[in-house]
């Protein structure tokens, strides 16, 4: 499992209709064949000057490199992400075999 996070901050102004447009556009990535668990959340805290979070998962690496490459993903980048978003942080996940969390728990 796959889990892939990106924090970010937009060019248009909070409470924008641009704004708005552009989280609904993101929101058709869920669409995706191989997407799961995706969900855009707006930041809360001060310690980061990101104003939103997208994540989803994949069950496989497979799954998450046809993401990668699906039409869709890549014109969204292209026509809205490059263009709207000021700043990004993104992070791609596994989950450590269970012998390791027990010892990373320690």
């Amino acid at each position: 499992m796959i889990e892939h996070t990106v924090t970010f901050r937009l060019v248009h102004p909070p409470g924008s209709p641009e704004e708005a447009a552009f989280l609904a556009a993101a929101g058709g990535l869920a669409a995706i064949p191989g997407v799961l668990d995706f969900a855009i959340r707006r930041q809360t805290s001060a310690k980061l000057d990101h104003s939103f979070g997208i994540s989803m998962r994949f069950a496989s690496r497979e799954d998450y490199a046809s993401y990668n490459g699906h039409p869709l993903h890549a014109g969204f980048v292209r026509d809205r992400w490059i263009p709207e978003v000021a700043s990004f942080q993104e992070a791609d996940f596994e989950a450590l075999e269970s012998g390791s969390r027990r010892d990373a728990a320690r």
